[in-house]
């Protein structure tokens, strides 16, 4: 009880302090007052004197006391001490007067937990490990006692030895001790931490927690129901925080941030988590460029030092440019083979196939060139990126291989004399022993199937040896300019938001959302990373003309589920807009406990949050 009766003892003392810091200057002389930040200090409150990874030469003559598991014991002379920040090695006494020290370290099993207290000591001459931070001392039991002793382990607990996933998730409490996970864990609450100080201290936001038992809301994904009291009547999980904190914005708080949890019923994608967490971000009187130059500082100040630096502003690309040259909205620019538009070159062609494809509207004839395809690819990989392109996208793929004399082999060949052939591999700029896969068709069939085996194909290469993707280079890249609505995929003559229902029209397609809502563009953004979706947003609608128009005539959507957040904006809704940063949802490697886990699958695209990239696993 007693956190609820400092909460309501706060709003005695806040409005006083609230008015001290409305005088100008009052607030900038708090934030110069505040001291720096000391060095955590991980010895506090425990019956510990060290960690297992702090101990240097400096130490040397002191006495200490470790607690931490056994990683590691070898015939009763020593043992090695683990705990989260690092190894020390233990020197088991072998007098007479320590032999129950000994009897007692000596027939631990490993991963025991144990407390040591003993004198550290210099390593021998020659002795010393480079490779441990602890690797010059060593700590000469002279007391120990077993807390609490280790049964048989299902699997060790070593970063390097493999483990099956499924395995790893049944013992998931013993995989948090690996280094790999810990540094995960940490590195996930250093970089929220730092985020919430740029955002917070540096830039006015604040954090604001909404309700997680709300009302249904329309698009989307499918939601968690939870029962009521009240018989025939759920409570539903929201998808995100998006309409309270646009209601946030309408009462005037001007700047909202929170670590929000989400939920989302996705269970036909075993990609997805079905719980997870965003940096929830909104802010009152902002554009499409405040929002990104706000999101490029935010990574700045948080990135990792050990990850280097990240140049800023990152590039962009429309989402149409990005199909185009990628077949994806989440292009991985760190590597070329992008798709190559061949259309004008063959509709002076007599190829009927490639004929018939131009005929159609958005008929189009694309290709993608693999380098050295030849050298790595075996026939049943090429085979297997063709199967892939006709039982995903139901497209036909042709390939094209270049020769060592420089001639092409392909069924296309016949159909192309030697001038042409020479144009051909000119507009896709192929060298010997690269391979092309060629497409023809709708533009974003094609596009989709090629972005695709450009991904598929990539795998293959580095597979065998050649590196396309260095994982240690983070390529950012806004894609912007979405398409405001889509076809419904069961029922095409239907639309559905792209991003969802509140995104603003982009400003000048604003006319064309009352007469073609298809040519329609947003000002929804995403934010991508090597290929993966970190973070997404848009600028809202806060008009409840527009608003109502959208859900009701274009959506086809009962406006009365929305009928609070409508009324809202009649109040003068401030224009605004806001973003989320993904931190947990797709992969286990940043989430302690998640509740899926999912084998990886070749060519298959996932959602992928920023930290899984910045945490190896």
């Amino acid at each position: 009880m007693a956190l609820p009766c400092l909460l309501r003892l706060l709003p005695r003392v806040l409005p006083p302090l609230a008015g001290a810091l409305a005088r100008p200057g009052c607030g900038r002389a708090l934030h110069r007052a505040a001291p720096a930040p000391a060095a955590p200090d991980f010895n506090s409150f425990v019956a510990r004197t060290n960690t297992c990874g702090e101990l240097r030469s400096a130490h040397v003559g002191q006495e200490v006391t470790l607690y931490g598991w056994i990683q590691y014991q070898r015939q009763g002379l020593f043992l090695v001490l683990r705990d989260f920040q690092g190894l020390t090695q233990i020197i088991i006494p072998q007098d007479e007067a320590h032999s129950h020290v000994k009897k007692l370290l000596a027939n631990a099993p490993v991963e025991s937990v144990v407390r040591v207290t003993g004198i550290v000591s210099p390593r021998p001459p020659g002795q010393e490990n480079p490779k441990m931070p602890t690797g010059d001392i060593e700590v000469r039991a002279e007391t120990a006692e077993i807390l609490n002793s280790c049964k048989k382990l299902p699997f060790e607990i070593k970063d390097f030895i493999k483990k099956s996933e499924a395995l790893r998730m049944q013992y998931r409490y013993l995989d948090l001790r690996s280094f790999q996970l810990q540094y995960n864990l940490r590195l996930r609450s250093q970089i929220v931490m730092r985020m919430r100080e740029y955002l917070c201290n540096l830039h006015g936001f604040v954090d604001v927690e909404t309700p997680t038992l709300f009302k249904r809301t329309p698009g989307g994904a499918k939601e968690f129901l939870v029962p009521s009291r009240e018989a025939g009547k759920f409570y539903s999980l929201p998808q995100s925080p998006q309409q309270f904190k646009q209601l946030l914005m309408v009462g005037g708080l001007d700047r909202y941030f929170q670590v929000a949890r989400c939920y989302r019923d996705e269970g036909s994608r075993p990609d997805r988590q079905p719980e997870f967490t965003q940096i929830d971000i909104e802010m009152s009187f902002v554009d499409q460029a405040g929002i990104q130059r706000l999101i490029e500082g935010l990574l700045q100040y948080s990135w990792p030092e050990e990850r280097g630096c990240i140049t800023t502003p990152f590039p962009s690309m429309t989402y149409e440019e990005a199909l185009a040259d990628y077949g994806t909205d989440k292009p991985d620019t760190r590597f070329g083979m992008k798709i190559v538009d061949i259309s004008d070159f063959l509709r002076r062609s007599d190829i009927q196939f490639v004929q018939n494809a131009l005929s159609y509207p958005r008929g189009t004839v694309k290709a993608i060139c693999i380098p050295q395809g030849v050298r790595y690819f075996k026939n049943k990989d090429l085979e297997s990126l063709k199967e892939s392109a006709k039982s995903r996208f139901n497209q036909e793929i042709m390939e094209i291989i270049c020769r060592p004399d420089g001639s092409l082999k392909s069924l296309l060949t016949k159909f192309l004399d030697e001038e042409q052939q020479s144009e051909l591999i000119q507009a896709l700029n192929m060298q010997v022993d690269d391979v092309v896969l060629l497409a023809a068709g709708e533009h974003k069939q094609v596009c989709s199937a090629l972005g695709s085996l450009r991904l598929e194909s990539a795998d293959l290469l580095e597979a065998s040896g050649l590196v396309l993707r260095d994982p240690t280079t983070f390529h950012f890249l806004w894609v912007v300019d979405f398409p405001l609505f889509l076809p419904k995929e069961e029922n095409p003559a239907e639309l559905e938001s792209a991003h969802h229902p509140f995104t603003a029209p982009h400003p000048s397609d604003t006319s064309l959302l009352y007469s073609d809502p298809t040519k329609v563009r947003s000002q929804h953004y995403d934010l991508v990373l090597n290929g993966s979706e970190v973070g997404g947003g848009s600028i809202r609608i806060h008009s409840a003309k527009q608003q109502r128009f959208v859900l009701e005539k274009v959506l086809k959507e009962d406006s009365e589920v929305l009928s609070h957040l409508l009324e809202a904006l009649e109040f003068g809704a401030p224009p605004h807009g806001g973003i989320a940063l993904d931190l947990t949802l797709q992969t286990q490697r940043m989430i302690a406990f998640p509740r899926l886990y999912c084998f990886k699958s070749r060519g298959a695209v996932y959602i992928v949050p920023l930290l899984h990239i910045l945490g190896a696993a």
